[in-house]
């Protein structure tokens, strides 16, 4: 499940305001303080990594944010539902040619059955043997309609477990097993690079927040030297719950390129790789 990193890093790598930046977060809401690492190995000089994704095969993410991504030269990882992929494959492929990662979001997107919509595929009712017998369809039905094999998942919802009661058990060590990394939802901060679990790597999420919101939590992870992992869904410009706002991103995508921040900008597939590989030597 080796990785190369892109041979563009180095002009991808977009330095920080060192002390100033850790005292302009400094009890923000929003914003983990967290142990730094600013010794981390970080590729070209750069000062700390952010990813975007975006989950569950959404239309929108390929009508209004790849237009957006192309002008803005980055790469992205969407993480698909398994059972959408097929209505827009031959648009799917483009993004992976592209340089976009493709990722596993499960076939069905299982989530608890508080939730009405997931009743019939409710977590509270599978196995473990269910759920890792329906990440090895997604992944097989992902690889048929667009050709690339998943290496990173995201969990849907957030929730990272399967059973009841005092039969609950964790999927992450499947999870650990089957991928490179497993993004969370719905989490705190950023990610220390050399202390995560690539298993339970933290996102962050982007959905209806305007550039501001987010500025505390990037200049936090600038500054700790950490790994920021942005997570959404559609991509528009009319705000919504679910909706990642394209003017928002242009401004973000902006802001951590500018070179003085020293900032890389990469898929999931691609930070989680280096920070594998970087821990191994040491």
């Amino acid at each position: 499940m080796k990785l190369s990193l892109r041979a563009s890093t180095a002009a991808a790598v977009v330095v920080v305001g060192s002390t100033l930046a850790v005292a302009a977060t400094a009890g923000k809401p929003g914003v983990r303080q967290a142990a730094s690492s600013p010794s981390f190995g970080w590729p070209a000089g750069a000062r700390a990594a952010v990813s975007l994704s975006f989950d569950d095969a959404r239309p929108s993410q390929l009508d209004v944010g790849m237009p957006v991504f192309a002008e803005r030269s980055t790469h992205v990882t969407f993480y698909l539902t398994a059972n959408r992929v097929r209505e827009r494959a031959a648009d799917w492929r483009k993004a992976a040619a592209a340089g976009h990662e493709l990722a596993n979001h499960t076939m069905t997107h299982p989530c608890s059955g508080n939730f009405e919509w997931s009743r019939t595929r409710a977590l509270e009712d599978y196995t473990i043997d269910r759920m890792r017998a329906e990440l090895l369809d997604a992944n097989r039905a992902i690889a048929a309609a667009t050709g690339v094999k998943p290496v990173t998942f995201a969990y849907p919802c957030g929730e990272k477990f399967v059973g009841r009661g005092a039969a609950v058990t964790s999927y992450v060590p499947v999870i650990s097993e089957l991928f490179l990394a497993g993004r969370g939802w719905l989490d705190e901060g950023p990610n220390d690079p050399a202390f995560v679990d690539p298993g339970q790597v933290f996102g962050y999420p982007m959905d209806d927040r305007e550039f501001g919101a987010l500025k505390a939590v990037v200049d936090d992870a600038i500054a700790r030297g950490q790994w920021l992992v942005l997570a959404g869904h559609d991509v528009g410009v009319t705000p919504g719950a679910q909706v990642t706002r394209v003017s928002m991103l242009r401004e973000f995508i902006a802001y951590v390129r500018e070179p003085s921040r020293r900032v890389w900008l990469e898929t999931v597939a691609h930070v989680a790789e280096h920070i594998r590989s970087t821990r191994s030597v040491h």
